[in-house]
């Protein structure tokens, strides 16, 4: 199995594993007299066997991870962190930009003559670093789905 096929693996059973957490909380109390839709007892047994194939796949996963190299530079786990940063500091930028770029003065002011608030920053020069960063995390994205497709899952 490769390892773009183990993620998308991953995935389904973390949004299996989320239904199931839905279903259990609606039907583990229910009015006295009536009777629940579904047996909660059996969905958590379903979740704990589904919480223990997650672990595998994350598991195999990591391993594989670990162990695969993006380029001559770093791992795909080294790739993977370097992306999450990426996406931290492009969320950063962009915030900065849309506060700069809002003017929550003319929420308060009164008349022409109050104070008003102004951008510290010019929201050109802030824009065009979070694009520098989406533009980077675009690039290193693909790369990192390439390397999915071709790598086998460790077992």
């Amino acid at each position: 199995m490769i390892l773009a096929e183990a993620l998308a693996r991953r995935s389904d059973t973390m949004k299996h594993l989320e239904q199931l957490r839905a279903r259990i909380f609606m039907n583990i109390s229910h009015l006295e007299g009536d009777i629940p839709q579904e047996e909660p007892l059996e969905m958590l047994n379903e979740a704990d066997a589904l919480a223990e194939e997650l672990e595998d796949w994350i598991r195999r996963i990591n391993r594989t991870n670990a162990s695969t190299q993006l380029d001559d530079e770093m791992s795909l786990t080294d790739a993977l962190a370097r992306r999450d940063a990426l996406r931290l500091r492009h969320s950063l930028w962009s915030g900065a930009a849309d506060h700069a770029a809002s003017d929550p003065s003319l929420q308060y002011r009164n008349s022409r003559d109050d104070l008003r608030l102004v951008a510290s920053m010019p929201v050109p020069a802030l824009r065009r670093v979070a694009e520098d960063l989406a533009r980077e995390i675009r690039t290193l994205d693909l790369r990192i789905q390439s390397v999915n497709w071709r790598t086998e899952l460790i077992d």
